[in-house]
Order: C-alpha cells, then sequence, then structure tokens
C-alpha cells in the first residue's frame, strides 16, 4: 500500500507538513516534509495484515497506522506529541476523530528522555563530529610499523627513521620478547638475508608485530618498542573518520564547514528547539510546537554562535529542565488503561462498530 492508496481509500485520519515549516525555521530552501494518521481498511485490521507505517523513498513523507501511533505517543515520542499541536496552518487534513486524541492523555515525565535526553544524544554528537572535522584523519592507513619506537640514549626514535639512518631493512629485522616488559622487543638484524628473520612486520595488513627464531649467542642491535594501545585506538578513528566521511551528506557537510565552527548548525538548531519543547512540558504541560525564538535559532543554524558558547547554554538548560521535570506535576508515565480505551473508542467509531 502507498500513501497515495491511503488517501483515494480515504483511510487517512490525519495529514500535515512537519519539520522546519511546522517550527518556524523554515528557509526557501527548506523541504516540506509530511507525516500522517491512517487506519487500516477492517478486514485487513482482523486479517493477516500488518501494516505500522508507510512512506516515501526518502522517508520524507511518513504515515503511521493508529495502533502504531498510539504506542509511540505513549512512549512520548517527539515526533508524535507534535502531530496533537500542529499550527493550523500546517494541518492538510483532520478527521473530526482526531480530536478525540488530546495530549494531556498522554504528556508524562517521560518527555525528560524523550525530549532532553534525546537534545543530550544530539550535542554527544555535536562533539564528535566536531573532532572529526577539527581533527581529519589522512587517506593514507598508517601501519603498525608507525608505532614503534627504538631506544636511544634517554629517549626513543620512530622505528622507521632508526632504520633509515643506519640503512636497515625491516624485513631483514628479528624480534624476541623481553620477559616482564610489555610491548618491549629485543631487535636483531640479518646482514646476508640467510637467517629467516620474518621482520618487524610480516605482511601489510599485521596488526601486531612478528617474532622470529634468532640464533643462540646473537647480540641485539637495539630495544623497540611497539605502542600497541596507540595503534589500536588509531585503527578505530580511522575506521569511525572514514565511515563518516563515506555516508555523510554532501550538503550538510559543506553549511557545516562554510560557516567555519566546525559544527553541524542544523543539528545544533534542533537540539535547542528540543530543549527549549521540554522547558515548555515540563513548566506548563503543553506542546509548543511553532517557536518563538525564530531569530535566535536561525542565528545557531547559520554559525553566529561559538561552538562551546552553545555547549555552555544547553547544558545549563539540560540543568534547569531535570530541576523542572522533578517538581512538575506530570504523572511519570501515561496511563496506559486509559489510552487503550481511547484507540479503541476511535478504531470502533471509524468502523462504526460503536
Amino acid at each position: 500500500m502507498t500513501i497515495s492508496d491511503l488517501k483515494s481509500q480515504g483511510l487517512l485520519l490525519f495529514e500535515a507538513t512537519t519539520g522546519s515549516r511546522a517550527y518556524g525555521t523554515d528557509l526557501p530552501s527548506s523541504d516540506h516534509d509530511r507525516r500522517g494518521i491512517f487506519v487500516l481498511p477492517k478486514a485487513q485490521f482482523y486479517g493477516l495484515t500488518e501494516l505500522p507505517q508507510v512512506s516515501d523513498e526518502r522517508n520524507d513523507n511518513v504515515y503511521y497506522e493508529l495502533r502504531r501511533f498510539f504506542d509511540l505517543l505513549a512512549k512520548n515520542n517527539p515526533n508524535m506529541l507534535e502531530l496533537l499541536a500542529m499550527p493550523e496552518d500546517c494541518v492538510l487534513h483532520r478527521h473530526p476523530l482526531f480530536e478525540r486524541i488530546k495530549p494531556e492523555l498522554f504528556l508524562s515525565k517521560l518527555c525528560r528522555q524523550t525530549f532532553a535526553g534525546y537534545a543530550i544524544s544530539q550535542i554527544q554528537k555535536a562533539r564528535g563530529l566536531n573532532k572529526k572535522i577539527v581533527n581529519p584523519v589522512a587517506l593514507e592507513r598508517k601501519s603498525i610499523l608507525d608505532f614503534c619506537f627504538v631506544v636511544q640514549g634517554q629517549g626513543s626514535v620512530p622505528l622507521l627513521r632508526w632504520l633509515a639512518v643506519r640503512g636497515l631493512e625491516q624485513e631483514r629485522c628479528g624480534l624476541v620478547n623481553i620477559p616482564h616488559f610489555r610491548d618491549a622487543y629485543s631487535l636483531f638484524y640479518d646482514e646476508t638475508g640467510g637467517l629467516g628473520f620474518r621482520g618487524v612486520q610480516h605482511k601489510a595488513a599485521s596488526n601486531d608485530v612478528v617474532l622470529s627464531s634468532i640464533p643462540k649467542g646473537m647480540e641485539p642491535i637495539g630495544t623497540m618498542s611497539f605502542n600497541k594501545d596507540g595503534y589500536q585506538v588509531y585503527c578505530k578513528d580511522y575506521r569511525d573518520y572514514w565511515d563518516w566521511v563515506e555516508a555523510r551528506n554532501p550538503e550538510r557537510y559543506a553549511n557545516t564547514v562554510s560557516h567555519g565552527k566546525n559544527y553541524d548548525a542544523k543539528n545544533m538548531l534542533h537540539t535547542f528547539r528540543l530543549l527549549d519543547m521540554a522547558e515548555e512540558i515540563a513548566r506548563y504541560g503543553e506542546i509548543r510546537v511553532r517557536r518563538p525564538n525564530r531569530e535566535f535559532l536561525l542565528k545557531i543554524r547559520a554559525g553566529e554562535f561559538e561552538y562551546e558558547e552553545l555547549l555552555g547554554w544547553a547544558e545549563e538548560k539540560i540543568a534547569n529542565i531535570e530541576s523542572l521535570f522533578e517538581a512538575s506535576g506530570l504523572p511519570e508515565a501515561p496511563d496506559m488503561g486509559s489510552i487503550e480505551a481511547v484507540l479503541a473508542a476511535v478504531r470502533e467509531r471509524w468502523y462504526g462498530l460503536d
């Protein structure tokens, strides 16, 4: 079933333009995202069909079946709660039965986690993005040899430099563990190439140094340390960075770089929007979708504030929200019995059973 099918078969209970156009933070280039609620035909509902939601290819337009909608509302999902308080200029279709679904049936202290908690996760995401932008990882991948060092005097020098100065090759090296000395090795060298030493790195893709069998009585030419922990951290950072590069939205990244503040400005806009909405729910017990501070939010999106400045404000808001929810008269969680009763009443009325 497609969105067109839902409309042509008269299955829509509600439909609205959502996202930035509902929040009042839209720009001329903003998308026209839509969300809707539909009710399965009676025969399909009582049959084996399960269809929790229908969406287009890009997920810009998503429509939820009534049961799925109530399930998400009961969990205080922000996107679903917003549909109960849409600005009138964003409502495209509202069946009279939709009026039975009231925000007060669902609002609870769970919003502290779903609104403010999600905003906190966005802050953490912003920190990670900032780290990636400020500390890019070179495409050419380092090997374990870049994390090996040889003792020299009272310090150490990189193995590759130490070998190059002496005209030595890592493939002719042989390593032996030094007892009770973590990741440290006696370093031997095969001048003739006939001793069968395995080198420091046996294969290009190796993730650890390799040991060799050393003739008895042979003297080492040095002591080498392999920073294995540093290498493992590097491998993770390399993988995370280039996975992010492959998956990132080019247009959004270009915007992030263009304002020169090294954070995802759109991400931070939504962080503050969610925190403001959480505060309003705790303070007033209301969902306010259209944002009164449009200009401030658009300044965030334009990159007019410093990254650390925004994080400081967000952390202050989070502390205040925690206090407001502690003192709030909202229930700890919605009353599931009341929710199920309204769900049943709406569906029965839709199917003409009451």
